[in-house]
């Protein structure tokens, strides 16, 4: 699987039924709370969206937090983009934080 991910096209459909069938390995039994995991312990991601989601942003926030990471996120609203920053510049900035995983949404 590649490690710069920026859509499913990139990925066979083998790649594809691997992911999901490993998503199956985390879903709760009926009746059962999730229950938190440290696989991600320790690592840092960031959501950056530029587009208004809310199911996407805390869907991704909720998982990275169930799977033990620390996440944060940014909306163009509350970034440097808001004041003329292009994107190219706004990640090239979190990339030089070292965030462990970068998750943008982005019209382009």
């Amino acid at each position: 699987m590649p490690a710069g991910l920026l859509g499913i096209e990139q990925l066979s459909r083998e790649e594809i039924e691997a992911i999901l069938n490993r998503a199956k390995d985390y879903q709760p039994m009926q009746d059962h709370a999730f229950k938190r995991l440290e696989i991600l312990k320790g690592r840092m991601i960031v959501n950056l969206f530029y587009e208004a989601s809310t199911r996407t942003r805390t869907s991704f926030e909720i998982a990275a937090k169930r799977l033990g990471a620390d996440a944060i996120s940014i909306t163009a609203a509350g970034s440097s983009v808001s004041k003329g920053e292009s994107l190219v510049d706004t990640l090239n900035t979190l990339a030089a934080m070292r965030p462990d995983a970068i998750v943008m949404r982005h019209a382009a």
